[in-house]
């Protein structure tokens, strides 16, 4: 290959004039005198426009002058570009977790005071709501370490504690829908103020109540542990407060969001509150992020900003999370949509694979992880409860923010109405640069816009082909019962269907080169389709911008960088082709753009690829995984197109693509890739649920009609039972659980409405369970309304967590209820679902629904069943249940626990 000497551009163009003496001369020479026109040089001023050209055609024979970008140094240098970027980004990850700063020093955060409190509230085990374990033992211990810490606080502080216990109810539209009901839960709330006093507040909130069965470390007993730290430091400072802030330890976030909803509308410090900021874990240690801020509170973004010690933010995470395409929500959305209160939402999003199982210890958390959290956290919460804007917080409250963090190292902020102009002068730009090139003299443009969309074309049809090649294989390789093979070994996915989609793509530019572009030259070509993807780009920029989304940033990098960098060659690249100088320049220039995309990705599959894992058991992963790496893989490619024209051949790399792409293919249908791990230094567990379950239903007199007894088993993600039957042969497809047609939510015990989730479920028939505590269900009256509806008054006791279900009948409805705000809220298929826990100590829970009756029905107007979960203590094992817990294999992680059906028909 020849690197841009003078005497090879003499020889190209020679080569070419020598050889378009024939018919396609005239259209060839129109192409590439439309080429050899650009716009003014950018960088380096106008010059003048050079005619030297890459005189080869796109056949063979003239390819084999030499004259093209060598295939195996344009193939290697890409890939060692790709991967030197992807190295840096790796770096800057792990820069900002094990960077550590100074500490031990008065007025410092210290992470070594925050891992005791960690490791003593962890070494309590897991911590329900309702069980002695949170309500009773977590709590002292937090008030215990609040006590040590009031009497070491400076006298320029006063400390005041709470300990609340509220009742309450509210609906929700997560999870498709559904109502919940909290009695006598905990919160254990601290306010820090200035000795004499303050009217307005900034909010910490954490959660140290954990899901069954797991020790909750990152979830979130870490960020309650912090809270606990920045809590001495701000208390012993000899800095003094403008405002209070105040501190939410609350004892029930996972029974989805109750202690929160119970602080913000009942307790008497809620009213002080002007923002808040709230620690969450979506995975275990490592960086927390900011995904959630305002809504529409500028300004706290830019206490982020100019606070955060280390910053990591991101709006794309924020659209992302909002737009429910992840199934999790936080007490973000209680303050925000109870409280009427803006606030930061962050969260730690590392290895979220061992995210609520057993493995959520505190050893797997890094000292530095809460250093950098707790230097995070402490800043901010000193820079609001200084702040002159958090008392007139409402005035700021205009449109969104445009944030995003550069490799950690600091965060960009603008608001979104400076975003819109920023974008839509770049879309401009490109109508210029475009536009000078379409309003040429006919004779010139014709031929280039005819090139131009028509490689628009092919560069959408080389996109959908590359998508569907790659879904025929997901879908494939899910019917062969391979699903998540690449859930333990991640790199299998990029080799299976990261490879296939590139290989497609090159397959199809590499087809129109040889039979359609057959006169172009290569620099002509190389120009036509870099004009494309920034077309593409440019659109992809447009609609986002008019869809509102501040992640429209991210298409004006994509659109102003490359934009800048072809300016800058442009003139390099006529002279001397496609030689070393260009390359390097060229990749230099796509080095901003490429970087951050790069980051993205990885925080895409950070949090997607966990998550994935426990989707349920109706969503192909290997189908979501090829999807959004055929994303990746567009977007990646776009600007390299170009390189496919430009190169001699690309045959050796299609040839090394296909290869690896089959050898990966033949891997995961042989069943090579097992997709759990049990490493004790990274597992990767399989999720399964247990309850030992007895059902009971009875008819509109009373009378019982059924009643069984079994364990309901549901695996989490897509294999279902497939690796379990061979360690326990007895779980397979003759004991598929069967849906009960004429109850809701099928006749089984949900604890969560996600029943639309999981649709294969297992039943392996056991004995009766016998709590000791058992769970008790009445119609307490029946009422005739002078409106022609039934009220229907129930009381019902039992355990911590309960979860009722209603259904109408036909000619029917649900008018209203004593629970939420008195509407009923429907789940997905129509059903209605309650979600009911307790603290200690709580009353019966008596409620009512009306029912309208349009028409008498022989059956009835309503069937109700209640469903009651021992999550903790001796009533949540049996022998049965523990037995067949033995028998899993230690890359699982089953939880399990006991639980009682009850169904009725009113």
């Amino acid at each position: 290959m020849e690197w841009g000497s003078e005497s090879g551009a003499v020889r190209r163009y020679r080569i070419g004039g020598e050889r378009r003496d024939g018919p396609a001369a005239a259209p060839q020479l129109e192409r590439e005198a439309l080429a050899q026109e650009p716009p003014a040089d950018a960088c380096g001023g106008g010059g003048a426009r050079t005619r030297k050209r890459s005189g080869e055609g796109s056949g063979g024979a003239s390819r084999g002058a030499g004259t093209g970008l060598s295939e195996a140094r344009a193939a290697l240098g890409l890939a060692l570009y790709l991967l030197a970027l992807r190295a840096l980004v790796q770096l800057s990850l792990q820069q900002l977790v094990v960077r550590r700063a100074a500490v031990g020093h008065r007025g410092e955060f210290d992470a070594r005071q925050a891992r005791d409190y960690l490791e003593h509230i962890t070494s309590i085990g897991p911590r329900t709501t309702g069980s002695p374990e949170n309500e009773i033992l977590t709590v002292r211990y937090l008030l215990e370490q609040i006590k040590l810490i009031e009497v070491q606080s400076n006298s320029l502080h006063r400390i005041s504690v709470d300990v609340q216990r509220p009742t309450g109810s509210f609906s929700i539209d997560f999870l498709g829908g559904f109502t919940s009901y909290y009695d006598n839960i905990t919160n254990v709330v601290v306010k820090l103020e200035p000795r004499d006093g303050a009217q307005h507040a900034v909010l910490a909130n954490c959660h140290f109540d954990s899901v069954a069965n797991s020790p909750g470390a990152s979830d979130d007993a870490v960020s309650c542990s912090v809270m606990l730290e920045v809590l001495r430091v701000l208390s012993t400072s000899s800095e003094a407060l403008h405002h209070a802030v105040i501190f939410l330890f609350n004892g029930a976030e996972e029974n989805v969001l109750q202690a929160s909803h119970g602080f913000i509308t009942q307790h008497p410090w809620a009213s002080l509150i002007r923002a808040f900021i709230n620690l969450e874990a979506a995975g275990v240690g490592g960086k927390e992020l900011v995904f959630q801020t305002g809504p529409e509170n500028p300004w706290l973004v830019q206490a982020y900003v100019s606070a955060a010690k280390h910053p990591f933010a991101s709006v794309v995470a924020q659209e992302v999370f909002q737009s429910g395409i992840i199934p999790s929500d936080t007490d973000f959305r209680i303050y925000r949509d109870f409280g009427n209160i803006p606030g930061i939402d962050l969260a730690f999003i590392e290895n979220g694979y061992i995210y609520h199982t057993k493995y959520d210890t505190a050893d797997r958390i890094l000292t530095d992880s809460i250093q950098r959290a707790g230097d995070n956290i402490l800043a901010v919460l000193k820079y609001l409860a200084t702040s002159d804007m958090l008392a007139s917080s409402s005035e700021y409250q205009h449109g969104n923010m445009v944030f995003f963090d550069v490799l950690g190292l600091f965060v960009i902020a603008y608001p979104s109405r400076v975003g819109l102009i920023i974008n839509y002068m770049v879309v401009m730009a490109v109508v210029l640069y475009l536009g000078k090139k379409l309003l040429q003299p006919q004779h010139k443009t014709a031929t280039y816009t005819k090139d131009f969309f028509c490689g628009l074309g092919i560069t959408l049809i080389s996109w959908f082909t590359s998508l569907v090649t790659v879904l025929i294989i997901a879908v494939f390789v899910s019917l062969i019962g391979q699903s998540l093979a690449w859930y333990n070994h991640f790199y299998v996915s990029v080799c299976l269907y990261g490879t296939a989609a590139v290989a497609k793509i090159i397959f199809i530019h590499t087809l129109a080169k040889r039979f359609h572009y057959v006169n172009a030259s290569d620099q002509y070509l190389g120009e036509v389709f870099f004009d494309v993807s920034l077309f593409v780009h440019c659109g992809f920029l447009t609609a986002l911008t008019y869809q509102g989304l501040c992640s429209a940033f991210i298409s004006a990098v994509w659109v102003a960088f490359p934009l800048l960098t072809k300016l800058c060659v442009h003139k390099d690249f006529k002279r001397h082709g496609a030689g070393g100088k260009f390359i390097a320049f060229y990749l230099l220039g796509m080095f901003i753009p490429y970087l951050y995309a790069l980051y993205l990705i990885w925080a895409v599959f950070e949090m997607f690829t966990p998550i994935l894992g426990r989707s349920g058991s109706e969503i192909p992963p290997d189908v979501v995984l090829a999807s959004i790496l055929a994303g990746c893989t567009m977007i990646l490619s776009s600007y390299f197109i170009n390189f496919i024209y430009l190169a001699k051949s690309t045959k050796r790399t299609m040839l090394t693509l296909t290869l690896v792409c089959a050898i990966a293919f033949l891997l995961v249908c042989s069943g090579t890739f097992f997709p759990y791990s049990s490493n004790p230094a990274s597992p990767k567990p399989k999720r399964v649920f247990l309850q030992h379950m007895t059902r009971t239903f009875h008819d509109l007199d009373g009378n019982v009609v059924k009643r069984d007894s079994g364990i309901w088993i549901n695996g989490f993600d897509y294999t279902g039972m497939s690796h379990i039957t061979p360690h326990i042969p007895e779980i397979n497809d003759t004991i598929r659980a069967h849906c009960e047609e004429n109850a809701p939510l099928c006749g089984f015990p949900w604890y969560l409405p996600v029943h639309f989730l999981i649709r294969k479920n297992w039943y392996l028939p056991a004995p009766e369970v016998s709590p000791k505590e058992p769970a008790h269900f009445r119609l307490v009256s029946k009422e005739q309304t002078p409106w022609d509806s039934v009220k229907l008054t129930f009381e019902a006791t039992g355990p911590s967590h309960m979860s009722f279900y209603v259904r109408t009948h036909k000619g029917s409805t649900l008018s209203q209820w004593s629970l939420g705000n008195g509407t009923p809220v429907t789940s997905k298929g129509g059903d209605y679902f309650v979600f009911y826990s307790h603290g200690l100590q709580a009353s019966a829970w008596q409620f009512w629904i009306e029912v309208q009756v349009s028409e008498e029905q022989p059956e009835g107007a309503v069937t109700v069943a209640i469903a009651a979960h021992y999550l903790s203590g001796e009533d949540k094992r049996s022998s049965q249940l523990d037995a067949l817990k033995e028998k899993f294999p230690d890359w699982t992680f089953p939880s399990a626990w006991v639980c009682t059906y009850h169904l009725f028909v009113f």
